[in-house]
């Protein structure tokens, strides 16, 4: 295993080791402070130079300061991205597809977007850098108010940061940008001092359907009451789209991303779908210091790795104030519709943000898992042809026709609803050294069955669960089961300040199965947490569904009074349907009120 570890270094390394040359954007007449549209500027930059080097082995240098993109200029993609919402095209503010070796240096630059636009896209290129990045947005979607006053008439609030914002014949209250507008009807509350999501806040419902512009700038919205929107609490405002992260990578190969800082993006901080070997050092997905009146960054989750292999890596990250978690890494289930023949099956991309890429290659490796169960049907196989089915491209096809080498089994048909796992296309992961705070949602999801190793990170006020294990051919149909994990060296400080999907307790090993009762094996295996610090206000610490194979460990467990205790699970440990289970050596604030509920 270390040797084949050495070679892929080695391999990454001598992509990035052959002579270089270098340019400076400045000579291209791209430089940082004006006004003007860097957008066209670059992409012929990026042309002139691919045309004299062929596209390889390239250092693209770009002074301090703030650099303007804007969508008029920008190019039109065709890009349908995991977990995003799809749209025929995508403007991109920066092009790299088809590069080798490619080094963006930003020196500490910030790219400032315009408008709704893909800021970063690199597709189908081989051993690209991008260091030194700042991305940020002149307008958000997000819209952050603070609460004046709250009663029984209704909350006023007044807009910070200079967002344009108006109320319309109806009572509509209207955020508006500068190629869109949205009426936002959904929000994240946040204390002003702590930056903390609000207590027990969850997603907040905003009703601004008849909101009163008042004199003095603010707005009373009558029909919205909250208690826990108090005077002085941050609100963020937002809307439920995400058409674009921040940075898209596609099939590419060892992609290195270092001391780069997404502030916003209106999706996910990087989204990285079929790509071999990514490795983030130092990537924030962050707000711009202290003094940063925003309380927000991405509209959803900081990075999402969907169908990925190779090695994803994230260490001495930054990741807060997000809308969703910091890191998801998983496939993507295609359910079984048709059985053409014994040997080929009609796959379908199930869920809304997920479809229209490529699924798997020739040479493949597939598993198949029975849905309600979550138990593997069948034998694994190989496919020999896969192409998508009632169209001619791979581009926004819903379904894929796969034919294997083998017979399949009986047991894989529509009727038995079955999910199609790609085991080729599964990540080992590293997630370390990293900082994740004040976000909604969850702060970790890893479903991949090669190993995981998640070390030394800070998990503060992650709202819901911190570290979460998945699995879900129901309804994100997202793959897969986890064989081999280590949680170990984490500070979980107050997790569980408010529920969402799958927050059961501080670490939540939850695969989706409907019927729990039937299962025959297990899903998830070989998870050894230990010696990790939990501060808690709470009860539930481990909450684990259908594991074989689970240790807790050398672990210390603080309960403190910031809040109060709230959760429905009310057990420290609370094991369904786990097989050798080990619980020892750890020590507790209150070994008296220790519980364990096994089911």
């Amino acid at each position: 295993m270390r040797r084949i570890w050495f070679a892929a270094v080695a391999l990454v390394m001598g992509l990035c080791c052959a002579a270089q040359t270098v340019f400076n954007v400045g000579d291209f007449g791209i430089r940082p402070n004006g006004r003007g549209d860097c957008t066209v500027k670059l992409a012929k930059a990026l042309d002139k130079i691919g045309a004299q080097t062929g596209k390889r082995d390239v250092v693209l240098k770009f002074a301090p300061g703030v650099y303007n993109f804007y969508p008029e200029g920008a190019s039109k993609k065709k890009y349908f991205i995991s977990n995003h919402d799809q749209s025929d095209f995508k403007k991109v503010g920066i092009n790299v597809e088809g590069w080798s070796n490619l080094v963006i240096e930003g020196n500490g630059a910030e790219f400032l977007f315009h408008g709704r636009m893909l800021p970063v896209a690199i597709v189908n290129s081989v051993g690209c850098e991008l260091s030194g990045v700042h991305i940020d947005f002149a307008d958000t979607q997000i819209c952050q108010v603070t609460v004046v006053s709250s009663g029984s008439d209704g909350i006023v609030f007044k807009v910070d940061g200079g967002a344009v914002c108006s109320v319309d014949k109806k009572g509509e209250f209207k955020v508006k940008g500068y190629d869109w507008e949205i009426s936002p009807r959904s929000a994240i509350a946040f204390e002003p001092d702590s930056r903390h999501m609000v207590y027990r806040s969850s997603d907040v419902w905003a009703p601004l359907d008849s909101v009163i512009a008042l004199k003095d700038g603010s707005f009373l919205a009558p029909k919205w009451r909250n208690k826990l929107l108090v005077p002085g609490v941050k609100v963020a405002l937002r809307s439920w789209a995400r058409p674009n992260p921040g940075i898209f990578l596609s099939e590419s190969r060892a992609t290195i991303l270092k001391d780069v800082k997404v502030h916003y993006a209106e999706g996910m901080g990087l989204l990285a779908q079929l790509c071999d070997s990514v490795s983030l050092d130092g990537f924030a997905v962050c707000l711009r210091g202290e003094d940063d009146w925003r309380y927000y960054t991405t509209q959803a989750d900081a990075t999402h790795f969907s169908g990925c292999k190779g090695h994803i890596s994230s260490v001495n990250g930054l990741y807060e104030n997000m809308m969703d978690d910091a890191i998801n890494v998983h496939g993507t289930y295609l359910k079984v519709v048709e059985r053409v023949d014994d040997k080929t099956l009609i796959g379908k991309y199930m869920h809304q943000q997920s479809y229209g890429f490529k699924w798997g290659e020739t040479g493949d490796s597939v598993q198949f898992v029975a849905s309600r169960t979550m138990d593997i049907t069948g034998k694994v196989n190989v496919i020999t042809s896969i192409e998508p089915y009632g169209q001619s491209e791979i581009a926004g096809a819903k379904l894929m026709k796969v034919t294997f080498a083998e017979p399949l089994d009986s047991c894989v048909t529509p009727q038995n609803s079955c999910g199609m796992e790609n085991l080729t296309w599964t990540p080992s992961v590293e997630f370390n050294h990293n900082t994740v705070r004040n976000n909604r949602a969850r702060g970790s999801l890893f479903s991949t069955p090669r190993r995981v190793v998640a070390q030394t990170n800070l998990f503060d006020h992650t709202s819901g669960t911190a570290i979460l294990l998945c699995g879900d051919c129901n309804g994100w149909f997202e793959t897969g089961a986890c064989r081999d994990v280590l949680i170990k060296d984490n500070t979980f400080i107050n997790s569980l300040t408010s529920m969402f999907q799958f927050t059961e307790a501080i670490i939540s090993i939850y695969p989706e199965i409907p019927d729990l009762a039937s299962q025959k094996d297990y899903f998830h295996s070989g998870i050894v947490i230990e010696g990790n610090r939990f501060a808690t206000f709470d009860n539930p610490v481990l909450y684990a569904k259908s594991v074989n194979g689970l240790i807790f460990r050398n672990n210390s467990v603080t309960v403190n009074k910031d809040y109060p205790p709230f959760h429905r699970n009310h057990y420290t440990f609370k094991l369904q349907r786990v097989k050798n289970a080990v619980i020892e050596k750890n020590d507790f604030s209150n070994p008296q009120d220790v519980s364990i509920d096994v089911e």
